[in-house]
């Protein structure tokens, strides 16, 4: 049987759960292959430790909530935290992606929205944005949003709503394995919340999450 891959490239190591968590949980319960893509390793998360110290805490915690939503592995880019446009040119990630996605030959790709207020994310979608299209791929591309509790950018594409109301507390077991990010965890957890709730409302079942297909 040919493998049902499905793809996540984000910006930083919270991102994949913090997003898309309880829909890709929810996939791997079904049979998918989730594929965890990490473009930096956040090392400017904390100035007053090494680098070495804060990539370690960062891939440690990555893989430990990988682990908890079933993941298949996740893997980082390097890309240098901050200064995202420059380096994604320079270690031509996009053609790293490019190379991913021809490899995988997902059923579907999750990435940041370019609506996303943290340039970072916007960098990230860019370069995927920019992979498939140089593929000329039909692979559907779905983005979330992390910074915004609810995005209307994209209301007039096409919307994948997904009952998460199996895999939320999988979901928020995998948030808290970001010991490292605690601070920007409390700042998003209530969002996290308040979208699953909202959009549990909106499609009538518990808890959603929602993305907008871009290609």
């Amino acid at each position: 049987m040919e493998e049902k891959n499905i793809l996540i490239f984000c910006a930083h190591s919270d991102d994949q759960i913090l997003g898309p968590g309880g829909t890709v949980a929810k996939y791997a319960n079904e049979g998918y292959n989730i594929h965890t893509y990490i473009f930096s390793h956040g090392e400017g998360s904390h100035p007053h430790l090494k680098k070495s110290v804060i990539v370690k805490m960062r891939v440690d915690e990555a893989f430990k909530a990988d682990k908890i939503i079933k993941g298949k592995g996740v893997v980082f880019f390097g890309v240098t935290d901050g200064k995202f446009e420059e380096s994604i040119k320079k270690k031509k990630i996009v053609s790293t992606v490019k190379k991913i996605i021809q490899e995988k030959k997902p059923v579907k790709i999750f990435t940041h929205s370019l609506d996303d207020a943290h340039p970072d994310h916007r960098e990230t979608n860019k370069a995927v944005i920019e992979a498939v299209d140089k593929i000329k791929s039909k692979i559907p591309v779905y983005v979330f949003d992390l910074w915004n509790p609810l995005s209307f950018q994209f209301r007039n594409h096409p919307r994948l709503a997904i009952d998460i109301k199996s895999t939320f507390e999988k979901k928020i077991m995998a948030i808290k394995c970001f010991e490292s990010q605690s601070i920007a965890i409390i700042m998003l957890l209530w969002t996290v919340y308040l979208r699953a709730f909202i959009w549990g409302i909106r499609h009538k079942v518990g808890l959603a999450e929602v993305f907008y297909k871009v290609r």
